[in-house]
């Protein structure tokens, strides 16, 4: 069973190929099985498995791990897994599908490679080892993972077994022919596993920080490279942070947001294909995705000379101390939006300082009113993980109107946006972003700043960026 179709995927323009050429392809080759250790993840899986399987006692649950997605024609994207499906299995192959059964055991149902009986190993474009890559076999997954691991054919008579079954939907179109559909069992299955993710142990702890550590590595990566930066713009700041992210992770864990100039006041600008102007600012909105799939989440807003302006500098040490102050809000038994309430609560105060509120702060920060929030426009913070917004679906009492927990690990990014084609702004304002972003970790006392390598004080930006360029 998979989302491929059974013959082999190949394309009109490839070669014949005679039976001769088929069958001398077939012989002579080394197949042995791999030595393979296990993955640090093992341990941490089967624990999460077995909460998961106590929280739903005799119920078979399904997670599939989800398959290729078309690009163009008959090119794929480079395959990721599905959060739920890896965390909880620590697999990264396609096609696969973890099973937990009523009784709590659970299986790995999954696509190896094929053997060199086959022709699939030198044709298929898409599981061919000689077109795609060596895929592991059934015994190499089952060492690395630490679960029995069978393949996935066998799948269609596991779930045709009579069982209240609970199938995390949308990621695989077979697995979703073959179970009906209960649309309260899986939406309250996939909030589950989304809140389940909500506190990080401290394996995930440890993946979180080494993605922030790569990060800080790709932010000096484009710092460095400032005089092609100042050439090519924003594409070349955009392209030295993916090499680093490659080098040492998995991918990006989103696309960068490269915004030069005004661009910065478009929260997501990923086209990425303007000019980086002296004199101007630069929004990086950049994190790396690490091998085991955890990202960071990191904001600076550099000046493109080097040094910031009066105005700058104003502008971005008000963001500056509402993201301080959103962070000093934030520990165990809080709510979410303290660190957002906190860091719009100096935002509100210094917008009514430049003149541009149109009432009271305290009446712009009423939430009946929030006239503030033209020039903010966005949370101050999401969960962070697996996914950069991490936890979606968790119910809003255990996220977005809950409260903080120690191992909880969150973003703090308040910004500043004045539209060039603002009205009600001075003139010299127009076309100013600023964010300033860190990802940070809920302790028993407070948090610790994951990202705190980078500076983000002016004069420490100033000095980081003097000595980077050389």
């Amino acid at each position: 069973m998979n989302d491929a179709p059974k013959e082999l995927k190949t394309e009109s323009h490839d070669p014949a190929v005679p039976e001769a050429y088929a069958a001398f392809m077939r012989t002579g080759w080394d197949d042995r099985e791999r030595e393979v250790s296990p993955h640090p993840i093992t341990s941490w899986a089967a624990a999460r498995r077995a909460r998961l399987a106590a929280t739903f006692p005799g119920e078979r649950l399904v997670l599939p791990a989800g398959t290729f997605k078309v690009r163009a024609a008959d090119t794929d994207y480079r395959f990721r897994p599905d959060t739920a499906h890896s965390y909880f299995s620590g697999n990264q192959t396609s096609d696969a599908v973890l099973v937990v059964e009523p009784d709590g055991s659970s299986t790995l149902y999954a696509r190896p490679r094929s053997g060199r009986d086959s022709d699939e190993f030198f044709r298929d474009r898409q599981y061919g080892a000689l077109w795609a890559g060596r895929r592991p076999s059934l015994g190499e997954l089952e060492a690395a993972l630490g679960l029995p691991v069978k393949h996935v054919d066998e799948l269609p008579d596991v779930l045709a077994v009579s069982a209240k079954t609970r199938v995390h939907r949308g990621l695989s179109a077979t697995v979703d022919a073959l179970v009906p559909a209960d649309e309260s069992l899986d939406d309250d299955f996939a909030r589950v596993i989304s809140e389940m993710r909500l506190v990080k142990d401290e394996w995930e702890l440890g993946e979180l920080q080494t993605a922030c550590d790569i990060t800080t590595l790709g932010f000096e990566d484009s710092v460095a490279e400032w005089a092609n930066v100042l050439e090519h713009g924003e594409r070349w700041l955009e392209g030295t942070f993916f090499r680093r992210a490659r080098a040492m992770g998995n991918d990006l864990g989103y696309d960068s947001i490269v915004a030069g100039g005004s661009h910065a006041t478009t929260l997501h600008w990923i086209e990425n294909s303007g000019p980086v102007v002296p004199g101007e600012l630069v929004l990086l909105d950049m994190g790396v995705e690490g091998h085991n799939l955890y990202t960071a989440d990191v904001t600076r807003t550099l000046p493109v000379n080097g040094t910031f302006s009066p105005l700058q500098r104003d502008l971005y040490t008000l963001v500056l101390r509402a993201q301080e102050a959103g962070i000093a809000a934030l520990r165990p038994d809080v709510p979410f939006l303290a660190g957002h309430d906190a860091a719009m609560a100096v935002l509100a105060q210094g917008l009514g300082d430049l003149g541009l509120l149109p009432v009271s702060v305290e009446e712009a920060l009423d939430p009946e009113s929030k006239l503030y929030a033209r020039w903010t426009l966005h949370g101050t913070s999401h969960m962070l993980g697996m996914d950069v917004h991490d936890c979606g679906r968790a119910a809003p009492e255990s996220y977005r109107d809950g409260t903080l927990a120690e191992g909880m690990v969150l973003t703090v990014e308040p910004g500043l946006y004045f539209q060039e084609d603002d009205l009600l702004v001075p003139e010299e304002l127009r076309g100013i972003g600023i964010r300033i972003e860190d990802d940070v970790v809920v302790t028993a006392d407070g948090v610790r700043n994951l990202s705190a390598a980078l500076p983000r004080e002016a004069d420490a930006v100033e000095e980081w960026m003097g000595r980077l360029r050389g």
